[in-house]
Parts: C-alpha cells; structure tokens; sequence
C-alpha cells in the first residue's frame, strides 16, 4: 500500500554513477495503471505525442512571454527543440504500428492542475506559477514513464520509455530552479509544497484510463 504522503526518488544513471533524484511527488501512480496501458498502446502513444507537443509549445509560450530573462529563453530554445523531437520519435512508432496520430484529447490533469494558482499578480509572480506548474507535469511524466520502463511486457517500448524519463528528470529540475532563481525561495518552497498536495488529491481520481496522465 501507498502512502499518500510518501516522496520518492528516482536513480538515474548519469555516466558510471547513479544520480539520485528527488521527484517529491505525495502520491505515487497506482501500478496497475501500467496493465490499463498494457491494453491500449496505441492510445497512450497518440496521448504520449500530443503531451511532447505541449511540452514545446509551452518552451515557445515562455519564450513569447518572457523574453527579459535571457538564461530562461536559451534553456526554452533547447526544450522547445527536445520536445518536438520526441514528438517525432513517439509519432514514427505510431506509423511503425499502421495507426495514425489521431486527435488531440482533453488533458484532466492538467486541465485541474491549472486551477491552484489565483489568476494575475505581478509578471514575476505569474512566471514562476508557470514554471512550476511545468516543473510538477515533468515529474508526474517522469515518475510515469518510470512504471513503463520497469513494468511494460514490451521490452523495445519499455526502453524507449527509459529514456525519455531521464529527459523528463532533467526537465522537472530546471524547471523548479527557475522558478526558486527569479522568485523568493521561501515563498516558491511554500507554493510548490501546496501544489504537490493539490496534486495529490487531483491524483487520487485519476489512474483508469490509458494516457500519459489520465
């Protein structure tokens, strides 16, 4: 059984040592969201795709957005290039299995995610809301991915997925030290401890369906 208060690590190797990283997250994904998967690749792998295409397009948006702050728009330049990247690698298996990408779907999560932070305040303010809403999705995939890697029958998509999940860890951590570089460290800590138990309870009815989130 899990705890809902429970903050887990991942270990990933970075050259000939493993680096350990702290997701945070309060509750972890029920496991037998991987079987849900399990019998539905090809709808995960439309779901997986669409979620590599927001991933890029919200890199463009704080590019768009917020443009004065030169380190955050070289990093979102690089991001916005991954990303699309992994679009194109989870859009050629799509291909490879006779199917097409299909239609976009509502994302719940992050439909509900989008709800913590009051809307307005100051351009700070709402800059670091954004990056730490982008920090918590990247984990959430992350630790996701994590499950495909270790649990899916498919050894070849298993792989695939372990790779992607060490981007995703990197992509958590940058996100989260932008936000703690242009706010108040006390005050991001305490906003992203209230987001991690939002995200929680948002997670508690989630988990029955087969997408990256759902």
């Amino acid at each position: 059984m899990y705890h809902a208060l429970n903050e887990f690590f991942l270990f990933l190797p970075l050259g000939t040592v493993k680096q350990k990283i702290m997701l945070g997250l309060k509750l972890p994904t029920d496991p037998r969201w991987v079987n849900i998967v399990e019998k539905n690749i090809d709808e995960i792998l439309t779901d997986h795709a669409y979620c590599e295409q927001k991933a890029a397009s919200t890199a463009i948006s704080l590019i768009i957005g917020f443009p004065e702050y030169p380190e955050l728009i070289e990093e979102m330049i690089a991001l916005s290039l991954e990303e699309m990247g992994h679009f194109k690698m989870v859009h050629d298996r799509i291909i490879a299995r006779g199917q097409t990408l299909g239609r976009d779907r509502k994302d719940e999560y992050v439909l509900e995610l989008l709800k913590f932070f009051p809307k307005g305040g100051s351009r700070t303010t709402q800059l670091v809301h954004r990056l730490l809403y982008a920090a918590l999705i990247e984990a959430r995939s992350c630790e996701r991915f994590r499950l495909l890697s270790e649990q899916l029958e498919d050894r070849d998509l298993a792989n695939f997925y372990h790779k992607l999940m060490i981007s995703e860890a990197s992509h958590y951590t940058m996100f989260l030290k932008f936000a703690r570089q242009y706010g108040d460290r006390t005050d991001v800590d305490e906003k992203w401890e209230g987001l991690l138990e939002y995200e929680a309870e948002i997670m508690k009815g989630l988990g029955t369906k087969g997408r990256v989130h759902g």
